[in-house]
């Protein structure tokens, strides 16, 4: 073996770890998926092993699917444009803290260190009948019966912002972190305000931030399964609760699997859309802070 062909070999020997954990976890799970997709759940409850498309004609003509597909697209998007407008002035005050970042960046990761399911599950001491909320007005004299004010659209979304807010700030931050401040106070000595050098300096050297924030946050929320269980009302499912159901609770992995590659084709062609406009490099940034 020459020295040539030994360094042209040695990259992929590094790599074949990780390959072979991305074929097993990754890549043969997906086959698998995409194979079920085409099988057939029959009468009798057993699966038909074949070639039909019955499953996928039914996820992409049934109205039903359509329309929880697009309430979930806009609980994401709905989540992602509250997210980016919190977000944006928290990582602001982080990037041009002087001194103070760790600590900032310290508290701004201090929720991943609770479950998921159990920050979830708070918004119902706090929004529920006997929650906090509640139980201050009726002490203040303000209200006489509790309110109402879980299990809807917008305890749906507070509590995905609540969950996907940190994700959204670490992207931005990261993309401010890269600009110049001098820049700043350049385009201030040239005559310009504050707000003035922050709309033409600052807000488009960090739109590639704030657009990697807005991916992660919507795919994410698009996919998300226990926020609508916990939070959400009978008629506020997702997607990801409809193939929960098909899979788990009906038993019926072919249809099951042709929604969830259904729902993976949408956010995937998301992503590959913002792959084309702005890559990938921004929000591997984000993700490795």
């Amino acid at each position: 073996m020459t020295i040539e062909t030994r360094e042209a070999r040695q990259p992929w020997i590094l790599l074949s770890p990780s390959l072979v954990a991305i074929t097993l976890l990754l890549v043969i799970p997906l086959l698998f998926i995409v194979v079920y997709s085409f099988w057939l759940r029959t009468a009798t409850g057993a699966d038909q092993v074949g070639f039909f498309l019955d499953n996928w004609t039914e996820a992409l003509t049934d109205a039903f699917y359509r329309d929880i597909l697009l309430y979930t697209l806009k609980i994401a998007a709905i989540t992602t444009a509250v997210c980016a407008l919190l977000g944006y002035p928290a990582a602001y005050f982080i990037a041009r803290s002087k001194g103070n970042k760790a600590l900032l960046l310290l508290l701004l990761m201090l929720p991943f260190w609770i479950s998921y399911i159990i920050r979830t599950m708070s918004w119902i001491n706090i929004l529920g009948v006997s929650g906090a909320i509640n139980s201050l007005l009726i002490s203040l004299g303000i209200i006489s019966e509790p309110i109402q004010m879980l299990y809807n659209q917008v305890t749906i979304v507070l509590g995905l912002v609540h969950f996907l807010l940190p994700f959204m700030i670490l992207n931005i931050y990261v993309s401010l972190e890269g600009i110049d401040v001098t820049l700043e106070d350049a385009a201030c000595s040239l005559g310009a305000t504050r707000w003035q050098s922050f709309l033409e300096v600052t807000l488009p050297l960090s739109i590639a931030g704030l657009a990697a924030g807005g991916l992660l946050c919507f795919v994410l929320a698009a996919g998300t399964y226990i926020t609508p269980v916990i939070l959400g009302g009978p008629s506020d499912a997702m997607f990801a609760n409809l193939v929960f159901e098909a899979i788990i609770t009906q038993l019926d992995w072919p249809l099951g699997s042709a929604l969830s590659l259904m729902l993976l084709v949408v956010l995937g062609a998301l992503v590959l859309v913002y792959n084309h406009f702005l890559g990938m490099g921004q929000l591997m940034k984000g993700l490795g802070k």
